[in-house]
């Protein structure tokens, strides 16, 4: 059987108002994400370096 089997309608309602509630409340404080530049992560944006008769030099 289900939980709601067992309750009164008027004990659903309010469960079921209490949910809304706490959803709402999620939504609100729900916290804003900052971009990240993927670019940069993965090193794509770094020197690239190649040898040159025996020297080391940025390409």
């Amino acid at each position: 059987m289900r939980f709601a089997d067992h309750l009164s309608k008027d004990s659903i309602r309010k469960f079921n108002q209490l949910r809304r509630a706490a959803r709402n409340e999620k939504e609100k404080t729900k916290p804003k994400q900052e971009k990240v530049n993927w670019n940069d992560m993965m090193g794509t944006n770094r020197d690239t370096f190649k040898r040159v008769g025996g020297r080391v030099r940025r390409k």
